[in-house]
């Protein structure tokens, strides 16, 4: 008998994929694996591993003798790494529930290696080869580098956008802009001339004003893409992030339900403070501690019994609007594990942020903390570039001061800007105490001085109230809208990513948001449809096609039905049995009407 006391790990030698990762695992490991190729013929004899199995997957012959392959094989040898982190993590992913999503995981790289390869190669390309761990802290500090991150996201929001900014607010979309800017024309005509001008753009601050065409909307996201790509590239950065902050603020202010998510209020509010120079750095810093621990507060203070018997969690992955693959399968861990994870997203959301009020040896655990947070939940949901924002945001944290401009005296026009720049920033940093303050003591009113200037920056989102999920909702009701000709046959729409066929698996989306797609989410948790909803079913009997486009399948290619309906459903994650046995993801009960069947008048 072979002495087996060191675990072996058979890999295939002839894949540079697994190659690079084997390096990895040996460097981890060191002499407490022993890592061998499949390719011999003495190693297939030695360990009686088939060559047909180690092709298909990693071989972990353990030091008792016994067999793991795939996933499993990889993690065990985890447990002899040096880092106690590594070790911990492996033995996470071992357990009943996250064995299952690491095998799928593994499966799926595995069944695709080359891609996996190619991505693999781009970002190491792009991001250099893994840096050394003080040299990684560097690196993650260098000033400026949230600020060229929020570019990106600016620049990935501008993009998701514009694909669906004429469905949405076209002329001939949901919610058309020139309708809503016309109204409030008419409303704010009481004054003529510049004055009046000035109260209507400060009242709905928007560029649309010079230009609510369907060609000025796909304009200003144009605008609004290449001030982000600028600000990305450190290219006149404050310039670039002002007019990419008027862009999306010009969307937000005219956007009603489509554009009121907390991430496009936080877009906005980190946009303004990339304005302001010299003091951006804390206010984003500040911006990053309270987006966090007013999340966490928020919960606290909702009463929910999710949150307060830790069963939070045991529902989030089925019932949050846009679940991801993993999402699908995390919902399937054991509840002891959901409920660990709700304890941990207590203590992330609350106690972590607390850290980032510390000296830098605090504040480097602090990002750890609350980054790998919103990796969990990205890796779980879509939900659009929040996440991505979140991290961004979280970069301030470790952010290193800009070394100081060489001396110069500044000109009048130069130094009234750094005036304005100071009592903005001072402005700004007085509402987010105030609201801070505001979260911890509900009962106060605040000062009256503090209330006259949240009341003259509230039109531009300079300070936003945060807290996702203080409620859990713990049912999924999904709406399905139908078509018919007769009013006796009817036929489903299917919508690009919101569960509607059972046998479709969960997508990914992320940093795209379809924003009908979220806005059907909330309309089911309602039993009063919302008022967008039947411009929605008037333009689809219209045949739109800027709001055709936002969905996924029309059963009527050739023109429009005469009548749709939609029902209600409540949907479930459907359980392993019934997913091995009938490749469904989903089931669904049907629940009823949710608005009777329409047509449109005889006048359209």
């Amino acid at each position: 008998m072979p002495n087996r006391r060191v675990p072996v790990l058979i890999y295939d030698a002839d894949c540079g994929f697994c190659r690079s990762w084997i390096a990895r695992w040996r460097r981890s490991t060191g002499e407490r694996v022993r890592y061998r190729p499949f390719q011999s013929a003495w190693v297939r004899w030695r360990y009686g591993v088939r060559r047909r199995d180690a092709r298909r997957a990693s071989q972990l012959i353990d030091a008792d003798g016994r067999r793991y392959a795939g996933a499993a094989a990889m993690l065990r040898a985890l447990l002899r790494a040096s880092s106690p982190w590594l070790r911990v993590f492996a033995r996470v992913a071992l357990a009943p529930g996250a064995r299952s999503i690491a095998g799928a995981i593994y499966r799926a790289i595995a069944g695709h290696r080359r891609g996996a390869s190619r991505v693999q190669r781009g970002l190491e390309k792009l991001l250099g080869p893994p840096l050394p761990r003080h040299r990684f802290w560097i690196a993650l500090s260098r000033p400026g580098l949230a600020q060229r991150g929020l570019g990106a996201i600016y620049f990935a929001a501008f993009t998701s956008l514009r694909a669906q900014v004429l469905g949405l607010y076209g002329s001939r979309g949901i919610l058309p802009v020139r309708e809503q800017l016309a109204r409030a024309r008419k409303a704010r005509t009481a004054r003529p001339g510049a004055r009046g001008w000035l109260e209507r753009v400060t009242t709905l601050p928007t560029l649309l004003w010079l230009d609510s065409s369907d060609a000025g909307i796909l304009r200003l996201c144009r605008v609004g893409q290449v001030a982000g790509a600028a600000l990305a590239f450190d290219v006149a950065p404050r310039a670039s992030a002002a007019v990419a902050w008027g862009a999306y603020l010009s969307f937000v202010s005219i956007g009603r339900v489509f554009l009121r998510f907390q991430w496009d209020v936080l877009l906005v509010e980190a946009g303004l403070h990339a304005m302001l120079g010299r003091r951006r750095r804390l206010l984003m810093r500040v911006l990053a501690f309270r987006l966090q621990l007013e999340s966490g507060m928020s919960k606290l203070a909702s009463h929910d019994p999710t949150w307060r018997d830790l069963s939070a969690c045991c529902y989030h992955q089925e019932t949050q609007p846009l679940p991801t693959p993993l999402g699908w399968y995390a919902h399937h861990l054991p509840r002891r594990i959901q409920r660990f994870a709700t304890i941990l997203t207590l203590a992330a959301e609350c106690a972590a942020p607390l850290l980032a009020l510390g000296p830098r040896r605090l504040r480097q655990p602090a990002f750890i903390i609350l980054t790998g947070f919103q990796g969990l939940i990205a890796a779980t949901g879509n939900y659009a570039f929040f996440n991505l924002l979140t991290a961004v945001l979280n970069l301030t944290l470790v952010e290193r001061s800009a070394p100081p401009p060489p001396r110069a005296v500044p000109g009048r026009a130069a130094g009234a800007v750094a005036v304005v720049e100071d009592l903005l920033a001072a402005a700004v940093l007085t509402l987010d105490l105030a609201e801070l303050a505001e979260r911890l003591r509900p009962d106060a009113r605040p000062p009256a001085s503090i209330e006259r200037l949240n009341r003259i920056l509230a039109p531009f989102h300079a300070v936003g109230s945060y807290g996702l999920f203080a409620v859990m909702t713990t049912k999924r009701p999904q709406i399905v809208i139908e078509g018919s000709d007769d009013g006796v046959s009817w036929r489903e729409y299917g919508f690009r990513y919101q569960p509607g066929d059972v046998t479709r698996p969960p997508p990914w989306v992320a940093p795209h948001q379809p924003r009908l797609d979220w806005q059907m989410w909330f309309a089911a948790l309602h039993y009063t449809p919302p008022p967008w909803f039947e411009s929605f079913l008037a333009r689809v009997l219209e045949g739109s096609p800027d709001v055709l486009a936002l969905l996924g399948t029309n059963p009527f290619p050739e023109k429009p039905p005469r009548y749709l309906r939609a029902l209600l459903y409540e949907y479930r994650i459907a359980d392993w049995t019934t997913h091995r046995r009938t490749g469904a993801w989903w089931v669904r009960t049907p629940r009823g009407l949710y608005f009777p069947a329409c047509a449109l008048g005889r006048d359209g």
